[in-house]
This record gives C-alpha cells, structure tokens and sequence, in this order.
C-alpha cells in the first residue's frame, strides 16, 4: 500500500452540483509472499552456478561445460525468477474516490473498474495462510458488470473497510446531488 499521508481531517465535501476531484486513496499489488520461491531460487541458482563454475563433475570438463552451466542458469533465472516478479508487478489495484481499478497484463494490458457511485457488495475470502499474512481476497460485484476480484491482497480488512466507506460516502453525495440538498459545513 501507499505510504499514509498526514491525516488533516476529512476533505471538504463539494458543493452541490460541483464536480469533486477524483483523488487516490490506495495503490497497492498481491502480497509479496508469492515472490519467496522465485527468491529462493535465484538464491539457489547463484550458488550453484558459482560452485560449478571452473569446479565441473569428473565425466565432463572443458569451457563447454562452463557455458552450457550458464546458459542454462539464465533460463532458469529468466523463466522463474524474472516472469513471476514481472508478472506480479504488472497486476496493481487503486482505490480513488470515485471507482476501484484493477490493471494487469505483461503484454496485453487489462483493466476493469467499477464506480462507488452505483453501489457494489464486498465479499471477503481468507484462506488460513493469507490470515497467517493479514492477507485476503475481495470480490466487488454490482450485479451487472463482470465481478473485480481483488486476490490475495495484504492489509484485506482495512482495505475492505475502505472500500465501505467509499460506497456510502459516493451514494450519499450522489443523492445528495440529485435532491439539490445544501451541505451544512460546520465551522463556518
């Protein structure tokens, strides 16, 4: 997630009939636990490369034991270590004011979002490793679109209750608007 920001007190609400600025509140990707094997690995790759190097087995010696030792490290560090880590940085979520975005994609890029203003159901889903993390999944569904599914994401309750409260606060100023209700601010 972002860093927090200091908290100066709740934004002013927009008047009446006046576009509210869309401002972000969260950005964040799956939890990073899914990058400990592909760690491990390249952990794993490095030490045997760097034993084997110029140290072959009896049956084979030469420089073309050497090269093939390398060749095939840097396909197994390209096809396990660098694709996942590409992969999961290329899958981000943001939470705005107005709609939750999910983007995902190496090559072919995706994106889905879905308004606050129409209203959506939040379900959760934590496997007992993802409470171990204080991870979960969520599931935004309007009933009309296809459903966002925000998977294995850390911090999933405050997330959650983000979400909630961007869903109220949206319908409360999107009624608020509709019926020409004044805003009383108090302060002033």
């Amino acid at each position: 997630m972002t860093q927090p920001t200091p908290y100066t007190g709740r934004p002013r609400t927009p008047a009446p009939g006046s576009a509210s600025p869309e401002l972000k509140i969260a950005r964040f990707r799956r939890h990073a636990r899914r990058l400990v094997w592909p760690a491990l690995i390249l952990i794993g790759t490095a030490a045997a490369v760097g034993y084997f190097t110029g140290n072959p087995p009896e049956p084979v010696a030469g420089w073309l034991q050497d090269w093939m030792l390398w060749a095939a490290a840097a396909a197994i560090v390209l096809l396990l270590v660098v694709v996942p880590y590409l992969r999961w940085l290329s899958h981000t979520y943001t939470i705005t004011t107005r709609r939750v975005i999910e983007r995902r994609g190496l090559v072919e890029r995706h994106r889905m979002d879905i308004s606050h203003a129409r209203g959506y159901t939040i379900s959760e889903r934590r496997g007992p490793i993802q409470r171990l993390w204080g991870s979960g999944s969520l599931s935004l569904s309007n009933g009309v679109d296809a459903p966002v599914r925000l998977t294995d994401i850390p911090s999933v309750r405050l997330v959650h209750e983000t979400l909630a409260d961007q869903v109220e606060v949206s319908q409360i100023l999107a009624h608020r608007d509709s019926h020409g209700i004044p805003v009383v601010r108090s302060g002033e």
